[in-house]
């Protein structure tokens, strides 16, 4: 009897000790999904509420003509972070903006090409530490700022999921490709002879006819 009853416990123990493993696998399968499905609700809450920042977009050029610009009315979400302080004039720099930052770094420090997908990626990956590294006295706008926006930008760039960074990118290539077919090379100019055809001569030096076939004939007496 006594034996009987160790057998009991000890099946029930088993029995509790895999229910309770089963539900650790279950939750932690479940956990990237809900991390995964928790992003987009954040970032929403984050700017719910708040004025559109396209709307906010600074007035120094006119329209929506420049990168940034455009970018910021595909993006409205993406903070401006145009509060940096010129060293200068002492006075905010409005249009001295995150994703004009972004651009030039791209372009300029690292010289890379903006139409294709993968360089973006690769400047992503800079910001995201996982690339090359960013080297503050080489940021741009880092030597005309009061403050080196180098640490900011990282932050904001780091802040955003996956999404959020493929949408920058995509924003990215849309409006420098589509810049790039505005842009159409000017037909060449005619060619001076194309222009000004030489007039045949009508006197000078006599012209030379060629021989024909039968004018030894004509030589004969």
């Amino acid at each position: 009897m006594t034996q009987s009853k160790v057998v009991s416990r000890r099946v029930v123990r088993f029995a509790i000790a895999l229910l309770t493993t089963a539900s650790l696998v279950s939750l932690f399968a479940l956990m990237p999904a809900l991390k995964f499905e928790a992003q987009p609700q954040q970032w929403s809450a984050q700017w719910s509420g708040q004025p559109a920042i396209a709307q906010q977009i600074p007035d120094g050029l006119p329209g929506a003509t420049e990168p940034w610009q455009q970018i910021y009315q595909l993006i409205p979400e993406l903070p401006l972070e145009n509060h940096y302080i010129n060293a200068r004039t002492g006075e905010v720099s409005p249009n001295n903006t995150l994703v004009s930052r972004l651009i030039r770094y791209h372009l300029y420090t690292r010289s890379r090409p903006p139409n294709y997908r993968l360089d973006w990626k690769l400047t992503m990956a800079d910001y995201l530490g996982v690339n090359d590294w960013i080297r503050a006295e080489l940021y741009p706008s880092g030597d005309t700022l009061t403050v080196n926006p180098m640490e900011g930008d990282v932050a904001v760039i780091r802040s955003l999921n996956r999404a959020q960074r493929d949408a920058l990118v995509n924003a990215m290539v849309t409006i420098f490709n589509d810049q790039a077919g505005a842009v159409t090379d000017p037909e060449p100019p005619a060619s001076s002879e194309e222009a000004n055809p030489t007039p045949p001569s009508s006197g000078g030096s006599p012209t030379i006819l060629q021989p024909r076939p039968g004018d030894a004939q004509l030589l004969l007496p």
